[in-house]
This record gives structure tokens, sequence and C-alpha cells, in this order.
């Protein structure tokens, strides 16, 4: 997954208006400790990072 594809889902779980401010607020303990912006800046793969944000917003399988 490369991050365009990662912004994609997070804007069509959470809205265009409402999915980067959520990725800097708000902080998931798998991602240690960090927002997920953080982990991406951090290294984190995309995809490792959706599975995280998927997770917390329990999203469909669907949507996995």
């Amino acid at each position: 997954m490369r991050h365009t594809e990662f912004w994609a889902r997070m804007e069509a779980a959470l809205g265009p208006a409402y999915a980067r401010t959520w990725a800097t607020q708000h902080v998931i303990g798998a991602l240690g400790g960090r927002t997920p912006t953080e982990a991406l800046d951090d290294g984190w793969s995309p995809k490792e990072v959706w599975r995280e944000v998927w997770q917390v917003l329990e999203l469909p399988a669907s949507q996995r």
C-alpha cells in the first residue's frame, strides 16, 4: 500500500475534512503510542498503520 492509498482509505472512512485531523490527533497504542501521522513519519508502512486504524475505527472487513 502506498501513502496515497492510505489517505484515500482514511478519507473514505472519515471524510475528507476530518481524516487528516483525526490522523494527527488520535494516539493508537499499537503504533507505539503514536498518531497515524507520526507513525508514517517514523517509517511505519502505510499498510501497518492502516491495519491499526482499521481496528480502532472498527471498520467492516471489506475495508481492510
